[in-house]
């Protein structure tokens, strides 16, 4: 089998030795769903955006204990949990390539705090045309100022990649949505229902909109290839079969993404709607359609990104011949 690269670099500085701690390694097995569905728990944990007060481990003091243990001088009485969860802290804020602060709303962790009010308005029923314009184009933008801050920067990406890809994306969400909300509408069908059809239409325009603008960011993998190395890390060269299987799990990645945030909201608030409580007191319905969304994200998004893992394979026999027969260091 042969790795794709993800181009992220290791340090060579010395390290301290904490036993059940390493810094180049996730804290759960990321071959099995389970232990990339935890680390992406972490990664995305709205609590990380006031770490001092849930965690009692400030941003500067995460960034403090993981420069003492680059370079050698952390205190011996560091536990191994105190660094998971400041590696879980400053992994939530600083930018692995760039070592820049990643704004609030444009974090995982911030992911879902600052979107549910965009999605919340989304889900509203009985859209107007003016708010489904608005909300698919400000939640394109939100998802773009995301992607980007959270990008891999070790590899440059031109401007021109970017403005397209968000365009494309504004331009297919808004189309696809508003196009669905005006065949619904002209549809022979009861108020009840077309009520209910408008709750959905915001998951083929997201889903639709997300694959767009990941195929216009990574055209230019598909006709160069990514680099793919074997199971030592040696990079043998690029590969189209490679950047090919790695765009398709994204793009699948993608279709998912959107489902568990724009199709389980409205299929629970529908139901919770009827019951007794809601019927009693109708504007209780905002504050817990704001909660579903909330556990939506915190659950969802981890949910999606855990379905493959970070650095893909790529059978031998399906690469290109000048990756066949190769030999590893062992002669294997």
């Amino acid at each position: 089998m042969t790795a794709m690269s993800t181009g992220h670099s290791t340090s060579t500085k010395p390290m301290a030795v904490v036993p059940g701690f390493q810094l180049g390694k996730p804290r759960y097995d990321q071959t099995t769903f389970f232990g990339r569905f935890r680390h992406f728990m972490d990664i995305s944990d709205p609590r990380c955006l006031a770490p001092g007060l849930f965690f009692g481990m400030p941003l500067e003091r995460s960034k403090e204990l993981m420069q003492q243990y680059k370079t050698n001088t952390l205190p011996k009485e560091t536990s191994a949990d105190t660094m998971w969860q400041a590696k879980k802290v400053f992994d939530s804020a600083i930018h692995p390539d760039t070592g820049d602060v990643i704004p609030q709303p444009f974090r995982m962790s911030g992911f879902a705090v600052y979107g549910t009010p965009i999605i919340v308005a989304m889900l509203m029923p009985n859209p107007t045309l003016a708010r489904t314009i608005f909300f698919q184009a400000l939640n394109q933008t939100h998802n773009a100022c995301v992607n980007y801050s959270n990008r891999n920067a070790s590899q440059p990406t031109s401007s021109s990649d970017i403005i397209t890809g968000y365009l494309g994306a504004v331009a297919s969400s808004v189309t696809i949505a508003v196009g669905l909300n005006q065949a619904v509408a002209r549809a022979n069908i009861s108020a009840a229902a077309r009520t209910t059809l408008s709750r959905f239409v915001p998951y083929p325009a997201v889903a639709t909109a997300s694959t767009c603008n990941m195929l216009l960011m990574r055209r230019s993998e598909l006709k160069n290839g990514i680099a793919i190395k074997d199971h030592e890390g040696t990079v043998h060269g690029v590969s189209k079969a490679a950047a090919k299987s790695a765009i398709f799990q994204t793009m699948l990645t993608r279709i998912v993404l959107p489902a568990p945030l724009l199709v389980i909201p409205p299929a629970l608030m529908m139901a919770i709607q009827k019951t007794p409580l809601l019927k009693r007191f109708p504007r209780l319905a905002l504050p817990v359609e704001t909660l579903v969304c909330v556990s939506a994200f915190v659950f969802g998004l981890p949910f999606a990104i855990s379905l493959f893992p970070q650095e893909g394979e790529l059978a031998v026999a399906d690469a290109e011949d000048e990756f066949k027969n190769l030999k590893d260091s062992q002669g294997n």
